[in-house]
């Protein structure tokens, strides 16, 4: 046998001796050798340390065994006079990591979902609760029966205040408990609730009223404002009652005629668009706004093919409502919002300005009612027992001062004290007194120097019983100092209601409210659509 034979045969791999002492170690069971090529020389020794790392696990996992094994019988090498020992690799020593058991964790209870809940078993979490419940059984009866009977009810604020005032003659602490809880009902903060019936008790006595039936109109104007409620059917059904039987003069002056010319005429001709002016005129139209008013009726009835003139009405309506609308307006404007105020002495404007500062304060803004009409005897005590009794602020300065320099340190006061809204009184003055115009003006340039854009409005209040004359008041007005808003008053008192349609279609100036009684919630939004279904019933 030659040198390297017999080097080989003494030579043992450490392959093979990992395998030899796995084998004794397991006695007869034979572990088939996994072969492992060699990929390079850094990746030679990587088989040998798996092999040993899982002759390692085996002795882990079989302690009894370990004890009864036989020691390794030890391989003697022939000594051969020629032979050259081979050193015999030395392997790094394994070094088995004994893990540190982990403490078991604590049980959990095990919660019983829907999912594993049997035998018909109710899974319940009770809510965790700042304050506890009260029972039903704890309230009062008649609420029990009033949520029960407000909950099967129409949606309708007049159903809801009669199941309020059921049972109910006279204001008292029965009253003030009912409208408390259907405030409450419908979601209103409670210190606006208490604001409102405080309110409203104090109007009372100031009223002299007791009986329902002397404030039950009024309470329903008040919640419709306080509740955003004035534009609902029912509300405007009741509005509309109310604008017919005030336009019911003018509207026997209109209609009347209006229907003998229609069952007389059989054609849209000459005679019948002679006649139909003559009603106009006759009704406070006015010239120039009956012209008008014909030529875009005649154009309407052109387009439409329409040659019957029982259908005259319908079209009529319609462009009434055309001539009403009022272009969106711009709302934006640092508070307080200035309003002027102006118009001549009777046409009761010191009363207009009491009823709008009682819807805004209704609506929910802080209202600061200024006297500057320093002229006319007894006009800041008048204004100062208006302001009151509808809860608004009021600022004034001794009788004769100068009312630019009031307008001028009322808006100091106004920013001062947080008011959102400022309403400023004007003297009274007669449309051809030209000194007075003048007075405006300068009132004007100084609201515009003091706030930023004031006044934000300008309102002219006419009345509607006077006729033409309230046409000339608008153009000099308008001329002289710049009218944004017209409010017509006394309009449930005369015949003459054809004046709205004149003044808007001559000066183009937008109609905001209309006066239908001297009560506040006579003061009403002025609606074209409304108008004309009125007029024209």
């Amino acid at each position: 046998m030659g040198f390297f034979s017999k080097v080989k045969k003494l030579w043992v791999s450490p392959e093979d001796r990992a395998a030899k002492a796995l084998k004794e170690y397991l006695g007869d069971k034979e572990q088939p050798i996994q072969e492992i090529a060699p990929k390079d020389s850094a990746q030679q020794e990587a088989p040998i340390q798996r092999e040993t790392v899982e002759l390692t696990k085996a002795v882990a996992q079989k302690p009894a065994a370990t004890q009864d094994s036989k020691p390794e019988p030890k391989v003697e090498a022939t000594s051969t006079p020629e032979t050259t020992p081979v050193p015999e690799p030395v392997s790094a020593p394994v070094s088995e990591t004994v893990a540190t058991p982990k403490p078991a964790p604590d049980p959990q209870p095990e919660i019983e979902t829907s999912a594993k809940l049997k035998d018909g078993k109710a899974r319940i979490i009770e809510p965790i609760m700042a304050t506890e419940a009260k029972p039903d059984a704890d309230k009062p009866q008649w609420q029990s029966d009033l949520t029960k009977a407000l909950q099967q009810a129409d949606p309708r604020l007049s159903v809801w205040l009669d199941l309020i005032l059921d049972g109910i003659d006279t204001a008292g602490e029965d009253l003030w408990a009912r409208l408390t809880f259907l405030l409450k009902a419908l979601e209103a903060p409670a210190k606006e609730a208490e604001d409102f019936v405080a309110r409203f008790k104090e109007w009372l006595s100031d009223m002299d009223y007791e009986h329902v039936e002397e404030f039950r109109s009024e309470l329903q104007y008040r919640l419709a404002l306080a509740l955003e409620l004035e534009d609902e059917e029912d509300e405007r059904s009741r509005l509309f009652i109310k604008l017919s039987e005030g336009l019911s003069k003018t509207r026997e002056q209109i209609t009347k005629r209006l229907d003998s010319l229609l069952s007389s005429h059989s054609a849209f001709d000459d005679n019948f668009w002679e006649e139909f002016e003559e009603i106009l005129i006759m009704a406070d139209v006015g010239f120039e706004a009956t012209s008008e008013l014909v030529s875009r009726m005649k154009a309407r009835i052109r387009n439409s093919g329409e040659t019957n003139p029982e259908n005259f009405k319908d079209l009529l309506r319609a462009e009434l409502d055309e001539v009403f609308k009022v272009p969106k307006r711009i709302k934006a404007y640092n508070p307080p919002e200035v309003v002027m105020m102006i118009g001549v002495n009777g046409v009761g404007k010191t009363t207009t300005i009491a009823k709008i500062a009682h819807r805004e304060q209704m609506q929910g803004r802080k209202v600061l009612i200024v006297a500057g009409d320093t002229f006319r005897a007894a006009a800041i005590g008048q204004l100062e027992i208006w302001a009151k009794r509808v809860g608004a602020g009021f600022f004034a300065k001794a009788e004769g001062s100068d009312p630019a320099a009031v307008a001028y340190e009322a808006i100091d006061y106004a920013v001062k004290n947080g008011y959102d809204l400022m309403l400023l009184d004007t003297a009274g003055r007669l449309h051809t007194k030209t000194n007075l115009m003048e007075e405006l003006l300068k009132i004007r340039r100084v609201l515009g120097k003091k706030h930023d854009e004031a006044p934000h409005r300008c309102v002219l209040v006419i009345d509607a019983t006077t006729g033409q004359n309230a046409m000339s008041q608008t153009k000099l007005f308008n001329e002289a100092i710049g009218v944004d808003e017209l409010i017509l008053t006394k309009l449930d008192g005369t015949a003459k209601g054809g004046i709205m349609i004149a003044v808007t279609m001559q000066h183009k100036i937008p109609i905001t409210f209309i006066g239908l009684g001297e009560k506040m919630e006579d003061l009403r939004p002025f609606n074209g659509a409304d108008f004309a279904k009125a007029l024209l019933m």
